[in-house]
């Protein structure tokens, strides 16, 4: 996929709250990594409101990738949540595609393009998933983490009709001319957005495919059982901003 007219052609939005152990890295394999690509793009970081040197290392980024690319970094001053950070990197975003991924990459940078073939198939929206039988997930999660995870799956297809298997993964990438609009619908701001950005997609009619990827758990994830009464809040207020017609302005 390249741009169109000139226009950029990949956002790659990374929301990051204490990341400072591993932020300079990814973003330079990042970098690395598209600068081979021979196309234009931007690096969007969007710092929550981190405890540690997160930002600083996001600022310092800033304006040092390679000849086709830019860093740039949003600060949300206190933390938002990861909702509302995505949302805000999203909306930010000039590319004609957006690709979100998690600070980790625990899903490789490199598998932009199984992501990338899907949509050039004909979909708005593509996103890597851990739980289809062609996933290879080399590093597993602690089994607690990996039974929760099926568990939040399994009542997420039941309570909202999607038929996906794996709605968490941090590694999605987005058409931006059909998807803008779901980002402005966007009302969550915590861990169960994805869920809601899948669910406005189904609302209006996009294209979205689950994807295969390879996946390395990473230690330092910051959702864990404390987040489970939240992300069941949030998931009612899903149902209720349905009801309310949120969804359909």
């Amino acid at each position: 996929m390249s741009g169109a007219g000139g226009k950029l052609d990949l956002s790659v939005v990374v929301p990051a709250f204490d990341e400072e152990a591993r932020l300079d890295r990814s973003l330079r394999t990042i970098e690395e990594y598209l600068e081979t690509r021979g196309r234009p793009y931007e690096i969007i970081v969007v710092d929550d409101g981190s405890t540690d040197g997160t930002a600083a290392i996001a600022e310092r980024r800033k304006g040092t990738a390679g000849g086709r690319g830019k860093v740039s970094c949003l600060s949300n001053g206190t933390n938002r949540g990861k909702g509302f950070s995505v949302r805000r990197g999203i909306l930010a975003a000039e590319g004609e595609f957006a690709l979100l991924t998690d600070a980790d990459l625990s899903t490789p940078i490199e598998e932009l393009s199984k992501l990338e073939a899907a949509v050039a198939a004909g979909c708005d929206l593509a996103f890597g998933s851990r739980d289809l039988s062609e996933s290879d997930v080399r590093v597993r999660q602690p089994w607690w983490r990996e039974s929760l995870g099926k568990a939040f799956n399994r009542f997420v297809r039941l309570s909202t009709g999607l038929p996906y298997r794996d709605t968490q993964c941090g590694f999605k990438l987005f058409r931006m001319a059909s998807c803008r609009e779901v980002f402005r619908l966007q009302r969550l701001e915590g861990f169960a957005f994805d869920v809601e950005i899948l669910f406005i997609a189904g609302r209006r009619g996009l294209r979205a495919r689950e994807v295969p990827v390879v996946w390395r758990h990473a230690e330092g994830s910051k959702v864990g059982l404390g987040h489970a009464p939240s992300i069941a809040i949030d998931l009612i207020r899903l149902h209720l901003n349905n009801a309310r017609g949120l969804y359909d302005r």
